[in-house]
């Protein structure tokens, strides 16, 4: 079941255009992330794969400027993260990352709806958008709405969670693992709910997991970490195909079993 759009009478929604340059983050002598260098264009959705420990989620941190990058450079269409103002910054990205968890003062509705408000939009319109949100993750609007956080499930969190990042149909999703807590049904719902608005506004996104068939099945190009630094990108079947070391043929192996042949992949 797909969402009514957030704004239905205005022009299509583009996606926003990513660029990497030298990214670097320490945490003390450690380097977590070591001279990424990357573009993402308008529209594009990059699943983001590795071992733990790999730097995945601090990439994501970093592009959205909730960590202080050692070195190098994150630009939004051409504007320079670190100068960009928080709220513009939140204006232009949708995000549910791991640890960055509900308001826990507000109801299940005004977390979903606080990024609308914040945009000016009518309370009405808002309210219609919220309950075909929370319709589209599952969740009974007229039950669930007026909830709060410590009133759900770590399942149905997660599914607010997903509904707030997607709620004003932002140039850029940034997405830590969203379907990891959820059961398969509603799972897959989500996964056709975000592939049907990427479809239908070209919203760029990128999509941390660590189940590769999800990778796989998502993922226009794959970003492969490994110890904070790039060891390979490029389109599903192109990865798969030719990993481009050791540790990413290992990283593969579970997917490669499952695999009937790289040609069932999704070609670019």
């Amino acid at each position: 079941m797909s969402v009514a759009p957030a704004t239905p009478a205005e022009p299509e929604t583009r996606g926003a255009h990513i660029a990497l340059t030298n990214l670097t983050v320490r945490r003390g002598e450690a380097a977590v992330l070591s001279g990424i260098n990357l573009t993402v264009e308008p529209g594009e959705l990059v699943v983001v794969i590795g071992p733990s420990g790999s730097g995945k989620s601090t990439l994501l941190s970093a592009i959205a400027g909730l960590v202080p990058t050692s070195a190098g450079r994150v630009e939004i269409d051409g504007k320079d993260v670190a100068r960009l103002p928080r709220h513009e910054v939140a204006r232009r990205i949708g995000y549910c990352f791991q640890g960055l968890g509900l308001f826990p003062h507000m109801t299940v509705a005004q977390n979903v709806g606080i990024t609308l408000e914040l945009l000016g939009w009518h309370p009405a319109r808002s309210a219609a958008r919220v309950d075909a949100l929370l319709d589209a993750v599952a969740l009974d609007p007229k039950s669930h709405r007026e909830r709060m956080p410590d009133q759900l499930s770590g399942g149905q969190a997660q599914r607010v969670a997903v509904a707030r990042a997607l709620a004003a149909e932002p140039p850029l999703l940034l997405l830590d693992e969203p379907f990891g807590a959820l059961d398969p049904e509603t799972r897959a719902r989500l996964q056709d709910e975000l592939l049907s608005l990427h479809r239908r506004i070209g919203v760029t996104t990128l999509l941390v997991s660590h189940d590769l068939g999800e990778a796989l099945l998502l993922g226009g190009r794959l970003l492969v970490l490994i110890d904070g630094k790039v060891a390979q990108l490029g389109t599903p079947a192109e990865v798969v195909a030719n990993p481009a070391s050791d540790a990413v043929r290992a990283l593969l192996a579970p997917a490669l079993e499952r695999a009937s042949s790289v040609a069932a992949l999704r070609s670019p």
